[in-house]
């Protein structure tokens, strides 16, 4: 299978080259310089002529606060751009997998939210999203949507990293305990994303590792325990840590789906945490 896949230097998009590489399929990798998802006419000139099967679209805008300051530019990539990809998979009639976000939901209740739920986003990010979603399905019948969450990878910033960054200098941290979810590995998703691509299993979908549901803070303090670093962590709510962009209280997905279509749910999140901070 012959793939194209944009967002090429982000943490999700690394890893799908990589998985893609060790299976022995063909890709041809593109992000910003290469193809400007923003220009249809160079998402015309780059994918036309290229003889692929599908695109896993990785790319986005994903500053979640700097979102609600630059509407537009945030709206062009991952509305737009989507559109603008969609439509070409249409005239190539090409599948397409799209990578979407818990943030299509409003954040509230406590039920883990199901891939055909209504949709109401809580900030500009998660609107985007859910207008890239749309184009999508406007467009195509052969595509998987796969909402994610929490997401941490080799290549790029996550919540990791800054936790073992502020450890350096810090004996002490507040971490809120009052938003709930579970974390999603690129590494992990990345070979459930190439299973999905290979079939024709279509649809929405929602992918994070498995392990149970957690709040940020519990994720912090299995991060500690399992890097040896010895800090102390305090329970706080999110109205100690004011953000420009409303977070959601609930990120629990429902991943039933996955298992009804034969596919493998991902490992548990404190494995993949082990096998994440090894490779840091």
């Amino acid at each position: 299978m012959n793939y194209l896949v944009t967002g090429v230097k982000g943490q999700l998009g690394h890893d799908v080259v990589n998985e893609l590489s060790k299976r022995g399929h063909s890709y041809v990798g593109v992000d910003i310089e290469e193809m400007d998802i923003t220009d249809e006419a160079k998402v015309r000139e780059v994918m036309l002529p290229l003889d692929i099967d599908g695109v896993i679209h990785c790319a986005a805008y994903t500053a979640v606060d700097a979102a609600e300051d630059n509407v537009e530019l945030c709206r062009k990539i991952n509305a737009l751009g989507t559109k603008y990809i969609a439509k070409v998979c249409k005239e190539k009639d090409i599948k397409m997998m799209y990578i979407s976000t818990d943030y299509v939901f409003d954040g509230t209740g406590e039920r883990p939210w199901d891939p055909d739920d209504k949709r109401d986003p809580l900030n500009v990010y998660g609107q985007t999203k859910y207008e890239g979603e749309l184009a999508v399905e406007e467009y195509l019948d052969k595509y998987f949507t796969v909402r994610i969450a929490w997401v941490f990878g080799v290549n790029g910033n996550n919540f990791i990293k800054t936790m073992l960054k502020l450890s350096e200098t810090r004996d002490e941290l507040n971490v809120v305990d009052d938003q709930i979810g579970s974390p999603t590995y690129t590494y992990d998703l990345a070979r459930l994303i190439v299973d999905m691509t290979l079939s024709e299993k279509y649809g929405r979908y929602h992918a994070t590792n498995q392990g149970g549901y957690i709040s940020w803070y519990d994720f912090a303090k299995e991060i500690f325990k399992q890097a040896g670093v010895d800090i102390k962590v305090n329970p706080v709510t999110s109205e100690m840590f004011p953000a420009k962009a409303k977070r959601p209280h609930n990120s629990r997905m429902e991943q039933k789906k996955l298992v009804e279509n034969g596919f493998e749910l991902l490992p548990t999140w404190q494995d993949a945490l082990s096998r994440y901070l090894e490779i840091l």
